[in-house]
């Protein structure tokens, strides 16, 4: 339901990556060695991702932070079920945007991260690392959590009009998607985590760092060699630009890695010739330049959590740095980062956050469960959560909430030795009038009159927000 009404937004997003697939599994555009095939011991990572799926029974592969694909050899059919999806109601393929994101929130959340895709499947992401920088991610899944049957009712029997012939073909595709109870997915997710700090490859890392270090020494130094061949004049050497400061933020905010990287440099050079060699001078400017990148990145719809996550992180960082060299190389994988945060995976987030709450809701709706429980259940704010739903669902928490319950209900009122009562308490009612009084707002009919017709009821749930269901 909401992955489809999100598929226009997807749709723009999915314009910055075009696929081709090669014959070793890799994808991506362009085809040139990418960090992460300089750094991982390549036929070490696939021997461990093979094992990880023979043993287990479900898909892993590798991706990396420019979103190619390694190690898939079932990339064409892997999403058979979303291939199907998108021929059926037109949406676009955006999968590699929820993994890069699901990758970055483990790199945040110590390593794991267990996330939904667009139309609600399961994975989870280990990154890898270079040192301390994020070059790629193991990906595990796609599962289900929910039965089969369930997820296909709930998902698309009850929200789409399909042919008999369609919802088989579909059902046949959803069943070679695995089914995993939650506690599972969470061994899953543990023992990947453990594959990805096996397959890094440190030593291999360090060798192209340090041949990154030295193309951005060749481009700052031919920089600052222009600009002492600018007629002498001081002012150009040693006034600081505050007109590439601002294009700087400028490229930032709209996600230029190429733009941004290029000025960034010029502002270095500008900084050390400045400083006289002054490393501490260095550091401070350096500092003042990275809380410019964040906020650029901010206002560009990077989120600020994570933003403020990684500053953290990045100053803590920066005392054991002693050379220009290597604040150099470190302010400008920073920079890479925060542009990487920018807008590609804004939209993704909330899919994600819609997917948890509407789990957490359909595992607890017999509880007595508030708007504040399922907001620190997806980590915000109950006030940003409820307008989020709001928004993104095209209801309140409550009448979503009340739906499900209502929809619950519907199963025990068929069995006629269970009472009414008992019925409203195991579907998270207070009691049985309010039961009454939402049930039969939701569907027409009390429930005693939905019993005694055997649930024959002309037009099903109803839509539209109640009164009493504001907030």
């Amino acid at each position: 339901m909401f992955a489809f009404a999100r598929s226009e937004a997807f749709s723009s997003l999915h314009q910055t990556l075009q696929w081709t697939i090669t014959g070793s599994g890799a994808v991506g555009i362009p085809m040139e060695r990418s960090f992460l095939e300089e750094t991982l011991n390549l036929p070490l990572a696939q021997r461990a991702v093979e094992d990880y799926r023979k043993s287990t029974g479900v898909n892993a592969f590798i991706i990396d932070i420019d979103g190619r694909y390694y190690f898939d050899p079932h990339r064409q059919n892997t999403c058979s079920f979303c291939s199907s999806l998108q021929n059926r109601f037109g949406f676009k393929d955006t999968c590699i945007h929820s993994h890069l994101y699901g990758s970055y929130q483990a790199e945040r959340f110590g390593g794991k991260y267990i996330y939904f895709c667009p139309i609600g499947l399961v994975h989870w992401a280990s990154p890898l690392f270079s040192e301390e920088i994020m070059i790629g991610a193991l990906i595990g899944g796609p599962v289900l959590m929910v039965e089969h049957e369930e997820y296909f009712r709930d998902e698309y029997l009850s929200r789409f009009s399909l042919s008999e012939a369609e919802a088989e073909g579909l059902r046949a595709e959803l069943n070679e998607i695995p089914y995993k109870p939650p506690e599972v997915v969470t061994s899953l997710s543990e023992l990947l985590f453990i594959l990805s700090l096996y397959i890094s490859d440190l030593k291999a890392a360090e060798f192209m760092e340090e041949r990154e270090r030295l193309a951005q020494q060749s481009n700052i130094s031919a920089y600052i060699h222009h600009l002492k061949s600018m007629g002498g004049d001081e002012s150009l050497m040693t006034g600081y630009p505050l007109k590439k400061e601002r294009e700087l933020m400028k490229l930032i905010s709209l996600g230029d890695k190429e733009g941004s990287r290029k000025l960034l440099n010029e502002l270095l050079g500008h900084v050390f010739v400045s400083s006289g060699g002054k490393i501490n001078v260095v550091k401070a400017r350096i500092l003042e330049l990275v809380v410019l990148l964040s906020r650029a990145a901010m206002e560009g719809g990077a989120d600020v959590e994570q933003i403020f996550g990684l500053n953290y992180n990045y100053l803590n960082q920066v005392h054991k740095l002693n050379t220009v060299e290597d604040l150099s190389y470190w302010v400008s994988r920073i920079m890479a980062r925060f542009t990487d945060l920018v807008f590609d995976l804004r939209d993704v987030k909330h899919v994600d956050v819609m997917h948890k709450a509407m789990d957490y809701i359909k595992r607890n709706y017999h509880k007595k469960i508030t708007l504040k429980d399922v907001a620190d259940h997806v980590n915000l704010s109950a006030s940003y959560f409820s307008r989020l739903f709001k928004t993104e669902m095209a209801m309140t928490f409550t009448h979503y909430l009340n739906r499900v319950r209502i929809e619950q209900s519907k199963s025990l009122l068929l069995n006629e030795r269970i009472p009414l009562v008992d019925i409203a308490l195991h579907t998270g009612f207070e009691d049985q009038s309010y039961f009454t009084k939402v049930f039969r707002k939701h569907v027409g009919i009390s429930p005693g009159k939905f019993r005694e017709c055997r649930g024959q009821v002309k037009g099903g749930i109803r839509g539209g927000k109640n009164r009493e269901e504001q907030g």
